[in-house]
């Protein structure tokens, strides 16, 4: 599962996924998408644009690729091209809160980094120095929660390192409200900070 903002290293190995790479880079674009797969459609309904910001090729044909998520889509339509998986899509972004909703909505933004933050804290130390040398640091509070159209960089850091199950993360990435994310981040700090043992 990628998300916005988070890196996503790949090793490329399938001739097919190769060749797909390669356009990316060739067309100027350096962006691809990538979506969980689904045993009926392929794969899922929503996903992570990722762009590619390095390439390490082997004399075997082999590479490891450096990306990084820039937004969120909905699928409009599956395809396939040369063996790789192609879609239609459009891009997600959060809807705007305003008056006094934007007001709920920072309060509950500010409570919900606090719940992190203490959850964070609370891992023993090996499992976040883990944490910490594949995705790095809890990324800042945002000082405007909806500047970004998929909302705060910490959601998506919190999404890749919490223990959840794919179609829990998809059903999150998909969502188009802020509140609506930080409510289900919440319930699942909430989940995992009670389940662990004392």
């Amino acid at each position: 599962m990628a998300f916005p903002t988070i890196p996503c290293p790949l090793h490329v190995f399938e001739p097919r996924y190769r060749l797909m790479i390669r356009r990316a880079i060739e067309t100027g674009t350096k962006q691809f998408g990538m979506c969980i797969s689904d045993e009926v459609k392929g794969f899922a309904d929503y996903g992570c644009m990722l762009e590619v910001r390095d390439v390490k090729f082997f004399p075997d044909g082999r590479s490891v690729v450096d990306t990084i998520g820039v937004a969120r889509f909905k699928v409009l339509s599956h395809g396939q091209r040369d063996g790789y998986n192609t879609a239609k899509i459009e891009y997600l972004q959060d809807k705007k809160a305003e008056g006094e909703e934007l007001g709920d909505l920072l309060k509950l933004h500010d409570s919900v980094y606090e719940q992190a933050t203490a959850w964070f804290t609370s891992l023993k130390d090996n499992m976040k120095s883990q944490i910490l040398s594949h995705f790095g640091h809890l990324p800042s509070k945002d000082p405007d929660p909806q500047g970004n159209p998929s909302g705060p960089a910490w959601c998506w850091w919190l999404l890749a390192v919490l223990p959840l199950e794919s179609k829990a993360q998809l059903t999150i990435l998909s969502m188009t409200s802020l509140k609506e994310r930080l409510v289900a981040i919440r319930r699942v700090l909430i989940f995992v900070t009670r389940k662990r043992p004392r």
